[in-house]
């Protein structure tokens, strides 16, 4: 498969599963620009795969992120950046169920509007949302992040409708626990909160999955290059399970 002449925009570019996005898309021969709101990630990820540029920009800032996008004019963009935040739901404070909304669904909203705006006059698109598979079902302890997740997972669904005669497709990609720095932070949060080891509290994720680990990042990157992939013209509107069998 080749994305030579191609352009991707891909958030949260410089670490975890969006970094490894943004190189396997380079790899296929796209011309990939990554953003995030720190420099020093970015360039650090660029300086190991040719093909990618980078831009500094917070995806809840909407004139910063349009302006981006608008930029990079791309045939593909990947809505990747997120964060996750974990408590009992009692003890959950707005501002921490605003942090989620903001960043996990408002930031992909603003993220897919202008990657469509900037596809409107192309006859091929792609945009892909990196779900959860909290946006398929519940888990404990993160429920705003689970609801974002599940926005995230309906606007794709009405965003795929709307554009399906135009060449565009939406799609979500749902993983499971990652094997990268967010779930090493959720791991320390299982630490400090249960006085578990990080090795138990490690476990205690992988058993969520029937092939008791992490979901590898390329897997998830393979996924999205698959959508962008000669035959995939007629899958749109999904919200597609990396995750192991995960239910």
């Amino acid at each position: 498969m080749s994305l030579a002449g191609k352009s991707a925009f891909v958030t949260g570019g410089g670490s975890g599963v969006g970094a490894v996005i943004a190189a396997h898309l380079a790899q296929a021969g796209a011309e990939v620009t990554i953003c995030g709101r720190r420099q020093a990630p970015l360039a650090a990820v660029a300086a190991d795969q040719s093909g990618i540029k980078t831009t500094v920009c917070d995806i809840t800032d909407e004139p910063a992120l349009a302006a981006a996008i608008a930029a990079a004019a791309p045939d593909i963009v990947v809505a990747n950046a997120g964060m996750s935040e974990s408590a009992p739901f009692v003890r959950t404070e707005l501002a921490a169920f605003q942090r989620m909304m903001d960043v996990n669904l408002t930031g992909t909203f603003l993220t897919l509007r202008e990657g469509a705006r900037a596809m409107s006059e192309k006859p091929w698109g792609r945009l892909v949302a990196i779900a959860s598979t909290a946006g398929l079902k519940g888990y404990p302890y993160v429920a705003p992040y689970a609801a974002a997740k599940h926005g995230v997972v309906g606007m794709v669904k009405s965003i795929a409708l709307e554009l399906a005669r135009k060449g565009v497709t939406a799609n979500a990609v749902c993983p499971g626990f990652l094997d990268t720095e967010m779930t090493e932070r959720s791991i320390a949060n299982i630490v400090e909160k249960t006085g578990r080891s990080p090795e138990e509290a490690r476990a205690s994720l992988e058993a969520t999955n029937p092939m008791q680990r992490l979901v590898p990042p390329a897997d998830v990157a393979r996924a999205v290059l698959w959508l962008c992939s000669p035959g995939s013209d007629m899958v749109t509107g999904q919200a597609i399970s990396v995750s192991g069998g995960e239910t």
